[in-house]
């Protein structure tokens, strides 16, 4: 069953981080196509604006023209080598005019966005019809070939469109052709936010969507674990009710052999006393029995049945029958107390009594003391014991639900982690109260607390 469980959670956490990187991969995608959509809506819009910069002003384009004729007839005549060219074109007299007209009808066009852009030269081509082609420039898209614009990068720009332009001339009766080749790419200023914008109900339901499977899985875990829990206390309490029932039955056994003795049964005084153990942990024995049946561990509570109890002699009849089943145990009293009448349910108290007294047998102790008095008008009990002790860390710990101290080589004694939880409930049920001060390998000291 553990492993079935085990199998089980590492399967549903397998599931949602496979879940979750669907839904992430579903939501990438949504955002390369809302960012290509956008790119082109920028591209068709920008298109519409402008073809070949004619429309924004006319004389600068004209004058663009003869620049770059001119600088095809120097070239032809040896006047300026290739580098020189490139210089010149780079360095034109109308950039900044131009950069500032395409911003203005970008502005106009388009007011809703902010745009940066930059137009760069790919290639200066001169044909001649006496010779080769010649390649006078050509280079792969730099912002270094920057020929207007304001862009100072291209990392973050897109391609909006490439314009081939032609120019034919004539120079000592020899035909040429130039071409040309410039680029525009653009950026537009906060363009992720836009881009989130558009996606905020899809972010929204992914969002919701990752959510409710962790939630669920969560629950579900949860769940598991808890079952998990619940199927190892089953299994914890079914290795371990012998253990829990070995008290009394101890105390029978050893009663009952102890009636075997000749000498025993010729003293009225402690055949007597043997019998009405036995009548005690008899009854003992049925109770536990049915208080495991009733669950009364329960969350609902405890139902106590309370009585007037001459407080001292019922400590004393606890301890009586405690030292038949642990005679090797040195169990003193001290009592500083007498003839104290509380009203107690008598066989919970037995039981929680003998729960703190077999816990320090359990863990090592030889020596046992119970002292009595009054204490700020409350009855107080306390049980020293030279036991191996409990850290500081755990003692927090003790009166939890299913807890048992692990420490030493003392990890594995039997047990289902319920004694002290029912030593504090029923304590509590009693509206006192039950402490614990101890020091690893110096012992433990329990003290409670009932109402006088």
């Amino acid at each position: 069953m553990k492993q079935r469980i085990n199998l089980l959670i590492a399967f549903s956490v397998i599931a949602l981080i496979v879940l979750s990187t669907v839904q992430c991969y579903l939501v990438k995608t949504t955002y390369d196509y809302k960012v290509a959509q956008f790119h082109t809506e920028i591209k068709n819009t920008i298109a519409r604006i402008s073809n070949n910069y004619s429309d924004i002003d006319s004389v600068i384009v004209a004058r663009k023209e003869a620049l770059y004729k001119q600088l095809s007839e120097n070239y032809i005549q040896g006047k300026n080598n290739k580098s020189e060219v490139k210089t010149y074109i780079l360095e034109n007299e109308y950039n900044d005019v131009l950069t500032q007209k395409i911003q203005r009808k970008f502005q106009r066009e388009l007011p809703n966005l902010k745009i940066d852009f930059a137009i760069v030269l790919n290639k200066f081509v001169l044909y001649q019809n006496a010779k080769k082609i010649d390649t006078i420039f050509s280079e792969k898209p730099f912002i270094q070939n920057k020929l207007y614009g304001n862009l100072i990068s291209l990392n973050h720009a897109f391609l909006v469109r490439s314009y081939v332009g032609t120019t034919n001339g004539t120079y000592s009766n020899q035909d040429y052709k130039l071409l040309t080749e410039d680029s525009m790419y653009v950026s537009v200023i906060d363009w992720e936010m836009i881009i989130l914008g558009r996606m905020t109900f899809v972010l929204i339901l992914s969002l919701l969507s990752i959510l409710t499977l962790i939630t669920l899985f969560v629950i579900a875990i949860k769940a598991l674990i808890k079952q998990k829990k619940v199927n190892d206390i089953k299994t914890d309490f079914i290795n371990n009710i012998t253990h829990e029932l070995k008290t009394p039955l101890t105390t029978l056994g050893i009663s009952t052999r102890i009636l075997e003795r000749k000498d025993i049964r010729d003293n009225d005084e402690n055949f007597n006393a043997i019998v009405d153990t036995i009548s005690r942990q008899n009854n003992r024995l049925q109770n536990l029995i049915d208080q495991v049946m009733a669950n009364s561990l329960a969350e609902n509570g405890i139902e106590l049945q309370k009585e007037k109890t001459e407080t001292e002699d019922f400590l004393l009849s606890i301890i009586h029958d405690f030292k038949i089943t642990f005679p090797k145990v040195n169990l003193q009293t001290d009592f500083q107390t007498q003839k104290t009448i509380l009203v107690l349910d008598k066989f919970h108290l037995t039981t929680a009594f003998l729960n703190v007294l077999e816990n320090a047998v359990k863990y090592g102790s030889h020596k046992i003391l119970i002292k009595t008095r009054i204490v700020q008008n409350q009855f107080s009990i306390s049980i020293e014991d030279d036991g191996i002790g409990i850290e500081k860390n755990k003692q927090s710990l003790l009166f939890e639900k299913f807890y048992r101290v692990e420490q030493g080589n003392l990890h594995d004694t039997k047990g289902l982690g319920l004694g002290l939880y029912y030593v504090d409930q029923i304590i509590k049920a009693h509206q006192g109260s039950v402490s614990v001060v101890s020091d690893l390998g110096k012992g433990t000291q329990f003290t409670i607390l009932l109402k006088v």
